[in-house]
């Protein structure tokens, strides 16, 4: 099966909040539904480092490494006996319009270019990463600071219900749904013991999401990443 995508995914953030399904529904692509959990559905704000990406196994010169911040979702699909779990993007931020552009027209996906910029600090204890993100000439923020020790993935836990999807799914009309695989082994995971977020969610993401301006996390999570990759081929679900 042709790879179109590799890539390594770092200090991949996750700040999580449970909203109400309806929020989600005008979002919702044909052929699949909502991943609950504890009977909320779950946003994500995610930041992290796009690293030495290639293309059919190209590198890409100059553009393949880069921080990337959207906003997530978790459904499942049904297929057979088959019950896959995956994420649908309601938007993702890149600071390459060239990057933008072709992701938009390859993947269908919904992606902007915005000025980003990140630091990553460590001692023998702990890290801290920032991830920014400018809108409206402000910066928008997502500070961690987490332990440097790591573990794998718990069975059944909050970590494992954001983190263990492996299809994405795109909304090509009210009819059809473009499904893609998103290949990487468990990661682990690094405990948050800090945080810190300043986003405009109104300017960011529309009205629908400024409440969340104000809401505090249920929770934060970051993993250490890994190698990634993404097949070339896309199903039809219509």
């Amino acid at each position: 099966m042709a790879i179109f995508l590799k890539a390594k995914w770092e200090n991949i953030i996750m700040v999580n909040y449970a909203v109400d399904a309806a929020l989600l529904q005008p979002y919702l692509p044909k052929g699949v539904e909502l991943d609950m959990r504890n009977g909320k559905a779950v946003v994500s704000m995610v930041g992290f480092i796009f690293k030495n990406s290639k293309l059919f196994n190209i590198p890409i010169p100059y553009l393949g490494t880069f921080e990337e911040v959207n906003l997530r979702f978790y459904v499942i699909r049904k297929d057979g006996n088959e019950v896959k779990r995956g994420v649908v993007f309601i938007n993702e931020t890149v600071p390459y319009k060239i990057v933008a552009w072709l992701a938009n027209k390859l993947y269908n996906e919904s992606y902007s270019c915005v000025r980003t910029r990140h630091t990553h600090t460590s001692n023998a204890v702990n890290k801290q990463l920032t991830y920014q993100w400018q809108v409206n000439n402000k910066w928008n923020t997502i500070h961690v600071e987490a332990t440097n020790e790591s573990a794998t993935i718990t069975a059944n836990s909050d970590e494992e219900f954001i983190y263990e999807h492996y299809y994405g799914y795109a909304k090509v009309s009210d009819t059809v749904t473009e499904e893609y695989k998103i290949n990487h082994p468990s990661w682990n995971v690094n405990k948050v013991v800090n945080y810190n977020i300043e986003c405009d969610f109104k300017a960011m993401y529309g009205p629908e999401f400024e409440f969340l301006t104000n809401t505090i996390p249920n929770s934060v999570f970051i993993a250490e990443g890994s190698a990634i990759s993404v097949n070339w081929k896309r199903n039809k679900i219509m």
